[in-house]
């Protein structure tokens, strides 16, 4: 049958299995949300504040659900609006399509009204991405994009379509969405062979597992496996919910804002085994003093992780879950009891702790893990809260923690949380804010209170960029170059105006009370909670330092 490009796409995205987008619509795309409200009874359409919402949102849904986000924007600055969210996605292997309009094909490269090369623009932040010069080509193309997004290591691809390109007819032929195999053309017996020679023979190994786990599905062999092999477990940012926080072998997360034992684990760790992790800057931090007593075994799906920031003595190209399985099957249980024990005793001698004397966010989160039973979703700005969160609240299963690793996006948190309620809308969500971070993209607040998403937004509130801030203060001799915001905000009358319910919290002993009523509401709720300035991440390695060499508060 003969349809526009517009219609071709929604049928395309219906292939696919897509039910849900996030977008803004403009001049460019105008076709398209016409088809929208035709096809409305099968796609259900978000319209957020602005377009990087929208891909956060389409990231956050993504996250949780495990299918891919998809996202609209219009041509120019719809588009550019976009990049950031497109660029998050990228750094942390999120799969995402964004579908972007363009001018008109005779209007290309002519400086038009809102024309960018947007293709030219995001191809160093995505997997791949399209121009569609000819509407025959469109769905095929669409196909292949959503392909691409899940295939190997996932990640974000852009498909930009000029105007007259969704008018145009052409022929549509359905076509049936097709499997996505799982990488494991590289997964010899002589890599395993390797690896199970290692491990047995391994005294003190260490699992050093990431985000990679929870793209695979691989928790659950992953827990097999560290019981077997009778290893400690750390995890990096990414990797927050890939292991049970509540399991003995768990030691914390590793590296800058890591716990002693984890680092520790590391220095003194004969095998370190490498699970879908990328040994970043921020989990290594001295790379030429990073597990130097240690052989090095990495598994991982991309082949370009392999040997790019530290050297392994074997490694395992392929889907960590296949992997994990054939590894289950051959290695043998071992019981570690002086390595256990050692771990046991650094746990205990190192724990994290904080005040208890005023109010404090690591309470606050500890707090809401009691009070949820463990089962929300939590989503995150970034900076300190950030770390507070993947520090105190215990994530027991994966696809509930919902944060920006890699590119470290400051208000990436709300935009994510709504796309993460949208996709498991019978859980609970929070959204973990710092004050800077959360008035970065507030105004998504609106969008929340339109779909009557009941996301409830914890602000630590502490009047500054504490991150930043605390590295003034250990770094620059507390030269404060702009990182206070005493703006005046009132954040309870601000969420009372987009029709959301807000609450202040300043005592420690009215958290509880102030959760409950939150959770009690069935629609946005932001909480003010007002913490000190000076409150900081602990523990963590000075900048260039080995990752031994921890602070564990300011009196080291």
């Amino acid at each position: 049958m003969r349809l526009t490009g517009a219609d071709i796409l929604l049928e395309c995205l219906l292939e696919q299995g897509v039910d849900t987008i996030f977008g803004f619509p403009g001049g460019a795309v105008l076709n398209i949300y016409d088809s929208l409200y035709k096809y409305r009874d099968r796609v259900r359409h978000y319209l957020t504040s602005h377009e990087q919402g929208a891909a956060h949102a389409a990231d956050g849904y993504a996250r949780v659900t495990g299918k891919v986000g998809v996202c609209i924007a219009t041509s120019g600055p719809g588009a550019t609006n976009l990049v950031t969210g497109i660029a998050t996605a990228y750094m942390d292997s999120v799969p995402i399509v964004a579908i972007t309009g363009n001018v008109p094909l005779s209007l290309l490269g002519k400086d038009s009204f809102q024309e960018v090369d947007i293709t030219g623009i995001t191809m160093p932040i995505t997997k791949h991405n399209f121009i569609v010069k000819d509407v025959n080509d469109l769905a095929d193309i669409v196909r292949r994009a959503f392909y691409i997004a899940q295939a190997g290591r996932p990640g974000p691809v852009l498909i930009d379509i000029p105007k007259d390109i969704t008018a145009q007819k052409a022929e549509y032929i359905p076509a049936p969405k097709p499997e996505i195999p799982r990488l494991t053309e590289y997964i010899s017996e002589k890599a395993l062979d390797y690896a199970v020679e290692l491990i047995n023979s391994s005294s003190k190994p260490l699992i050093y597992a990431g985000g990679g786990v929870i793209s695979s599905d691989a928790s659950q062999e992953l827990l097999e496996f560290a019981e077997k092999v009778n290893a400690p477990v750390t995890l990096s940012l990414m990797g927050m919910g890939a292991f049970p926080a509540t399991h003995p072998c768990y030691t914390g997360m590793i590296g800058m804002h890591g716990t002693k034992t984890s680092n520790m684990a590391a220095t003194q760790c004969d095998l370190l085994i490498a699970v879908g992790a990328r040994f970043s800057d921020r989990v290594v931090s001295k790379a030429e003093r990073f597990a130097t007593n240690a052989r090095i075994l990495h598994i991982d799906i991309d082949a370009a992780e392999v040997n790019k920031n530290v050297r392994s003595s074997r490694y395992i190209i392929g889907d960590v879950r296949e992997v994990l399985r054939a590894l289950n099957q051959r290695i043998k249980s071992t019981e570690r009891k002086e390595w256990m024990s050692f771990i046991r005793d650094m746990k205990g001698k190192y724990p994290l702790s904080y005040r208890e004397d005023i109010l404090t966010p690591q309470y606050i989160l500890e707090k809401i893990y009691e009070l949820t039973d463990g089962e929300a979703i939590i989503a995150t700005e970034v900076g300190q809260h950030q770390i507070w969160t993947a520090q105190h609240y215990r994530f027991v299963k994966p696809r509930t923690f919902v944060s920006s690793g890699g590119l470290g996006t400051m208000g990436f948190g709300l935009g994510a949380s709504l796309g993460a309620q949208i996709g498991a809308p019978g859980k609970r969500v929070f959204n973990i804010a710092g004050d800077g971070s959360f008035r970065m993209n507030m105004n998504e607040l609106a969008t929340a209170v339109e779909y009557k998403l009941p996301v409830i937004v914890v602000i630590m509130n502490n009047h500054a960029l504490g991150m930043v801030r605390q590295w003034q203060n250990l770094f620059y001799d507390s030269r404060y170059s702009q990182t206070t915001i005493d703006r005046g905000t009132d954040f309870v009358k601000l969420a009372e105006a987009f029709g959301a319910v807000g609450y202040n919290l300043t005592e420690r002993a009215n958290v509880e009370e102030t959760i409950r009523k939150a959770m009690a509401q069935n629609r946005p709720v932001v909480i003010n909670c007002e913490i000190d300035r000076d409150l900081k991440v602990y523990p963590m390695v000075p900048p260039g330092a080995p990752i031994e060499e921890v602070i564990l508060d300011i009196a080291d």
